[in-house]
């Protein structure tokens, strides 16, 4: 009889090292070969124990790809340059790959993916809090993580996602900060004084976002039928290399030592010093020759919703007329130096407004109308929000105008008023406790004499008779 055992038959050997061997064939490899599992342990009854737990696994279709595991750092290169950038929007990818430099990668990502546990990730988080993050910025690495983990574990690189076996933190949600009806009229009436006002207008009384108002253009406003359609939103996007070697490209920028204690050089930077670069820095492509995607651009609003038509209200039709004829006149004056973008709001030579500087414009003006600090969101939608609420508008047309995809969103953006409370439970108790009717004063002397009723006139008859 030959030795040969049938195919998918596991082995399990003493080795001459000392060790139990077990090896499993699992399957086949890309290139055709045998995929077979190596496993070993000091006594035969744990190495059959892993031979079974190697074998269920296979049986199951859960069993992972062959191969060594590439670490986290890995991973979240492979996942963020060749399957997030396929779906992400630029922005987002942005922000996907800040993270992951600045948190994920320093935090877990020499760990292999398949070794990874859980208490890796909680000693992580626990690390950012300590240093100074808010946890809403750890709940946000957590998601891109476990995406990433998700993926792996769907093509079968680790058998299971350990972030989902573990908790972030809680997040205290922001509270809104809308203005006030007398707040929104007193910052309209500063911004009136200044050439930019209809762009205040839309973006306070009609809760447009900022990159909306900015990318809004004439093609898709209709005054006759008193229409915004916001199907483009001005964003500026991080520039990207073109050229073949990004490496060698920003060689002179590349700086791979910490500052200085009390660098003069980065004195102005609101964040403090950059972080070093590291050793295979493909960064600075905004000093690239060739780079590209980068800059203020036009892209499309995120979600379809986003893009529904807006009435526009009546009364601001003159006030758009007569700015559309001053963009006409400011056209006139540049000649050959306007730059045509068929922009709503526009600089003097007709390219669009730069969002920081709106940004800046935009704390002048609280200054100017005595109002306190807050979040440009705080003066636009969530004000309009608020007043359209305080109007009596229901929830469902508040959700239609401000584009929101779940009334639940829209819930968050409407801040109650004190007032309104105040009123509502006056009328509650009111309801419950009728307030006391007024006492009758009695008689009244009156100098001539009262006439007598058909009834009293009725009794003295009776009496008579």
């Amino acid at each position: 009889m030959s030795p040969r055992k049938p195919n998918m038959e596991s082995t399990i050997y003493f080795g001459a090292d000392g060790w139990w061997h077990g090896r499993v064939t699992m399957g086949v490899k890309n290139d055709g070969s045998p995929d077979r599992r190596h496993r070993r342990a000091k006594t035969k009854a744990e190495v059959r124990r892993k031979i079974r737990e190697l074998e269920r696994l296979r049986d199951q279709g859960r069993a992972t790809t062959a191969g060594r595991k590439p670490t986290v750092a890995q991973w979240m290169e492979t996942y963020l340059t060749d399957i997030a950038s396929l779906k992400l929007k630029p922005r987002s990818l942005d922000d996907y790959w800040s993270k992951t430099r600045n948190d994920i990668v320093p935090g877990v990502g020499q760990h292999r993916i398949d070794k990874l546990q859980p208490e890796h990730l909680e000693r992580m988080y626990r690390a950012m809090l300590d240093a100074g993050h808010a946890p809403s910025h750890v709940v946000k690495v957590h998601r891109i993580l476990s995406r990433a983990l998700k993926i792996a574990h769907r093509r079968r690189i680790v058998g299971e996602n350990v972030a989902t076996l573990v908790d972030p933190p809680s997040i205290d949600e922001i509270e809104a900060n809308p203005f006030t009806k007398e707040e929104a009229k007193a910052f309209l009436e500063a911004a009136s004084k200044r050439p930019t006002f209809m762009r205040w207008i839309v973006g306070v009384g009609m809760g447009f976002r900022q990159g909306e108002t900015l990318g809004l253009r004439w093609s898709y406003v209709d005054l006759e039928a008193e229409m915004f359609r916001p199907e483009w939103q001005l964003q500026r996007l991080t520039w990207r290399h073109g050229c073949a070697d990004p490496h060698a490209c920003g060689a002179r920028l590349h700086r791979f030592e910490p500052c200085p204690a009390g660098c003069a050089r980065h004195k102005s930077y609101k964040r403090g010093c950059p972080k070093p670069c590291p050793k295979t820095c493909t960064r600075h492509a905004s000093a690239c020759p060739q780079r590209k995607e980068g800059g203020l651009v036009f892209t499309r609003p995120k979600t379809k919703k986003s893009r529904n038509a807006v009435p526009i209200p009546p009364v601001f039709i003159p006030f758009l007329h007569e700015h559309k004829a001053g963009q006409e006149e400011l056209r006139a004056a540049a000649g050959e130096l306007w730059q045509e973008h068929d922009v709503v709001f526009s600089r003097p030579d007709g390219r669009p407004l730069d969002p920081r500087a709106d940004y800046e414009e935009f704390k002048e003006l609280l200054k100017e109308a005595g109002i306190d600090d807050r979040r440009l969101y705080d003066g636009s939608r969530h004000t309009a929000g608020t007043i359209l609420n305080e109007l009596g508008v229901d929830m469902p047309t508040i959700m239609e105008i401000l584009r929101h995809t779940q009334i639940s969103q829209t819930r968050r953006y409407v801040k109650g008023r004190s007032h309104l409370s105040k009123d509502a439970m006056r009328r509650m108790g009111e309801f419950f406790v009728p307030a006391p009717s007024t006492p009758d004063p009695g008689p009244t002397e009156t100098r001539t004499e009262t006439p007598d009723t058909r009834a009293a006139r009725a009794r003295r008859r009776r009496r008579i008779r």
